[in-house]
């Protein structure tokens, strides 16, 4: 499909245009959710007209803007600023992991089984995932929403996407816009606050696991069970 993490083998799934407007905002949010590079660069005029198109965004889909301020804060600051940013924003903190298994599973054993589920959900929808990025890895699983018109991934994994956006939000980064721009694009209101983003967590959908016991999810088998020892939780730094 894109350099990003995933080629297309098969078909995805055509919707609306309700679906096509998500799937611009997640696709656009994916491309700026990686480490900027000269690709990301050479793109940007193409992503703000994509997101400013009336067909795509007549009345504005809620959120959209955020990633309008992400682009007009890349622009400003140029590659070399904005790399820098990013690296310390996601390479130096578990707290900002655009890894999604880590916010249900943590550093466990769990966490393969996951990944598993990621790998298996690219294959029947006709995906492979290229090499050099594990499959929960967010910019992936947004190209791979883009392009299925599905959103299951998304979903199952709603309280990280929240808890990463209240995060990214408290620490000031224009990063937070992409986030906040694809949280908008799954259904209900977003948390307000860190307390209903783990209330949210905490009432998880039960999963579905292979083999007695294997990979139960900690504290009475809800998910997100470790998040309480976060500091995006707990607000200790």
């Amino acid at each position: 499909m894109t350099r990003r993490g995933l080629r297309i083998t098969g078909r995805g799934r055509s919707t609306g245009r309700g679906a096509h407007r998500r799937a611009v905002v997640r696709q656009a949010a994916a491309l700026c959710l990686v480490h900027p590079d000269a690709e990301l660069y050479e793109r940007l005029p193409l992503l703000r007209e994509a997101l400013a198109l009336p067909g795509v965004f007549a009345g504005s889909l809620p959120g959209a803007d955020g990633l309008l301020r992400f682009l007009d804060h890349a622009e400003r600051v140029g590659r070399a600023a904005l790399a820098e940013h990013y690296v310390e924003v996601f390479d130096f903190t578990d707290r900002h992991s655009l890894h999604l298994t880590w916010w249900t599973d943590g550093d466990t054993r769990r966490r393969g089984t996951a990944l598993l589920r990621f790998r298996d959900a690219y294959r029947r929808h006709g995906l492979d995932q290229l090499d050099g990025e594990l499959p929960d890895f967010l910019p992936v699983v947004l190209e791979f929403a883009a392009a299925t018109r599905t959103d299951d991934l998304l979903r199952d994994h709603r309280p990280g996407l929240e808890l990463l956006r209240l995060a990214l939000l408290e620490a000031g980064t224009p990063y937070a816009g992409p986030l906040e721009a694809v949280c908008a694009t799954l259904p209900g209101p977003s948390p307000a606050d860190r307390a209903q983003a783990l209330a949210l967590a905490r009432s998880g959908q039960p999963r579905e696991e292979v083999g007695a016991g294997a990979g139960l999810p900690p504290h009475g088998g809800l998910p997100y069970g470790h998040l309480h020892r976060l500091p995006v939780i707990t607000g200790d730094r």
